[in-house]
């Protein structure tokens, strides 16, 4: 299981605001038991801009720990600049600025003094295109260890085994390590860089429309996946598909032109939305 770590700041302490919201969880005879979590992230006034056009005007929203929230909105809305938001994936695109804080576990990951990469390391994502690269499977897996200052053959390979189990990747390709990652088909990619995400040991999962390059068998899959990993993290999912986001998600945010909406526990959140843009949205009236 993912733990905190201290290297985000040089300052950083282990607290968390409390959190209102429950997650489903079967209970011994099958019925469900809504138990609290805490807030993993928090944006609190986020303003963001790519240059003079504004993207985001004041997101205030938490994510908590250990549940999957999904964004949906139409194409443009925000949703997936408010994802990268979250491990500070914007900076690499030049003329952005921000106001307002994202705070991951009651620190501000914009703050002074923040190294990105540590801040990666806990916060992982996973790309819409599977994006595996030129090496074999095993050096796809390796790789952030390996950054990370792990060298030592033994522990990489219990690493990559541990990693491609969680992304129930391992007995398909446990015979074929070397093999190049690139021979993969296009399900296997996806759950290989879920794999490589998961090496470094991140406490977040961000993951941007993950599937939707998919076929619906590889899907499935990665939903299943989705499931069982938020036993250990807390994801974070964009996705066009609302269908997918019911499936998988146990909270829902909506995001309609850079401004969130509506934000709550999946089942009320479609079933009876508060606001008439999300209503209107999840009907087909506009999308």
């Amino acid at each position: 299981m993912p733990a905190g770590s201290d290297e985000l700041t040089n300052t950083m302490t282990n607290t968390a605001t409390s959190f209102t919201g429950k997650v489903k969880r079967p209970g011994e005879n099958g019925e469900q038991i809504l138990e609290p979590r805490s807030v993993k992230i928090e944006a609190k006034g986020l303003n963001f801009y790519y240059g003079d056009n504004q993207a985001l005007f004041d997101v205030n929203m938490t994510v908590p720990e250990r549940a999957v929230t999904a964004f949906i909105g139409p194409s443009g809305c925000g949703k997936s600049t408010f994802l990268r938001t979250m491990n500070r994936m914007n900076d690499i695109i030049e003329g952005t600025r921000h106001t307002g804080q994202v705070l991951l576990e009651d620190h501000d990951i914009n703050g002074p003094g923040v190294d990105v990469v540590a801040l990666r390391k806990r916060v992982g994502m996973v790309f819409q295109k599977s994006t595996p690269f030129p090496k074999s499977i095993f050096d796809n897996i390796a790789y952030g260890p390996r950054v990370a200052g792990i060298n030592d053959r033994e522990k990489l390979a219990h690493i990559v085994e541990e990693s491609l189990k969680r992304a129930a990747l391992w007995k398909e390709v446990q015979n074929r390590l070397k093999d190049s990652a690139m021979g993969l088909s296009g399900g296997q990619q996806q759950r290989l860089c879920i794999a490589r995400a998961l090496a470094t040991d991140p406490e977040v999962l961000l993951m941007d429309e993950p599937a939707s390059a998919l076929d619906p068998a590889s899907t499935s899959r990665i939903e299943d996946l989705i499931f069982e990993l938020k036993e250990n993290y807390t994801i974070v999912i964009v996705t066009h598909n609302m269908q997918q986001a019911a499936r998988v998600s146990d909270f829902t945010a909506f995001f309609y032109e850079g401004r969130l909406i509506e934000v709550g526990d999946t089942d009320t959140l479609f079933r009876n939305p508060t606001e008439k843009q999300t209503q209107d949205y999840i009907t087909g009236r506009f999308g």
